[in-house]
């Protein structure tokens, strides 16, 4: 993830949002998935902000 830009993190959290939205929607989901799904958004969060940070530092 570190050679991805600001806008390029940002495009992927909101499509793991809308991933993760669609898979609440159905009940047959499994609760690992929704779990791995959640732990990759905010993993993407976290890259987020620490760019964010980087960028404002500098």
């Amino acid at each position: 993830m570190a050679t991805l830009s600001l806008a390029e993190l940002e495009q992927r959290h909101r499509m793991l949002e809308a991933e993760l939205n669609d898979a609440l929607q159905h009940p047959s989901v499994d609760d690992l998935q929704l779990a791995e799904l959640k732990r990759r958004k905010l993993q993407l969060k976290d890259a987020i902000v620490r760019m964010q940070h980087l960028s404002s530092v500098h």
